[in-house]
């Protein structure tokens, strides 16, 4: 179940990402793999963040997105930036990460923990984005790397986004050949986003085909975070899921825009 599979996965190009400077808290080895491990036991993460880790794969996730030195990415609903801190710690002092949550998140949970993570000197490198998620990135933000939606295009459904204008606006933002990676809770089959608002949990063909009829091409999957035993019958939401919260069926999939 714990075992990382990659389907098809297309190889990033078109990116200098050189070795960090001297003395630069960034890993100075560049396979996602080593990066990952590094960002992952780094010293000065938080306890409140390492409780998050076993239910998150936070080392699987940076790999399987490719995350390097120098890249820029891009993060849809932040929230209270877990997973942001994550890649700019992989992108290190010469990337860019931009932190994305629209208003109703920030005004309800996001605020406080999103601002006190911003100010911390390791996220230096962030761009705060305040922003709906039908235009999730201002339209001077192109050619990134990789865009990440971890555990949240279901909320978009209960947001009442345009979710066909937000994916054209990923596929826009990235350079050819970035990647958008979608990790969610699974829903049944055939349940659609029915499920999304109730149980926090979303059909996984749903978004494949979403995804792919913006011009993405599927490049890539992951087991990591399947669980078989999962009966997806439960709300996932991290609020009501107490002590089963990190252990739904998640999928996880690799979208790559054409070169």
């Amino acid at each position: 179940m714990r075992s990382f599979l990659t389907v098809a996965c297309l190889a990033l190009a078109g990116c200098a990402h050189t070795a960090p400077p001297a003395g630069s808290s960034t890993p100075a080895a560049t396979t996602p793999a080593s990066i990952a491990r590094a960002v992952v036991e780094a010293p000065d993460r938080t306890e409140a963040d390492r409780a998050l880790d076993a239910g998150r794969h936070p080392a699987a996730l940076l790999e399987f997105v490719g995350v390097q030195p120098g890249m820029k990415v891009a993060e849809l609903m932040a929230g209270g930036g877990y997973t942001t801190e994550l890649l700019a710690r992989a992108v290190g002092p010469t990337g860019t990460v931009y932190g994305h949550n629209p208003k109703f998140v920030l005004e309800r949970f996001a605020e406080k923990p999103w601002s006190e993570r911003l100010a911390k000197p390791v996220n230096q490198r962030v761009v705060r984005v305040d922003r709906e998620f039908d235009e999730p990135l201002p339209p001077e933000v192109t050619d990134l790397d990789a865009v990440v939606s971890n555990i949240i295009y279901h909320d978009t459904v209960w947001l009442k986004a345009d979710r066909a204008k937000m994916n054209a606006a990923i596929f826009r933002a990235l350079e050819p050949g970035g990647v958008y990676v979608v990790l969610d809770s699974s829903a049944k089959p055939g349940t659609g986003v029915n499920d999304a608002q109730t149980l926090h949990r979303i059909e996984e063909q749903l978004v494949r085909d979403e995804v792919l009829a913006a011009g993405f091409q599927l490049a890539g999957e992951s087991d990591v975070w399947r669980n078989p035993e999962d009966a997806r019958d439960w709300n996932s939401s991290p609020g009501a899921a107490g002590e089963r919260r990190g252990t739904s069926d998640r999928f996880a999939l690799k979208f790559v825009k054409p070169r």
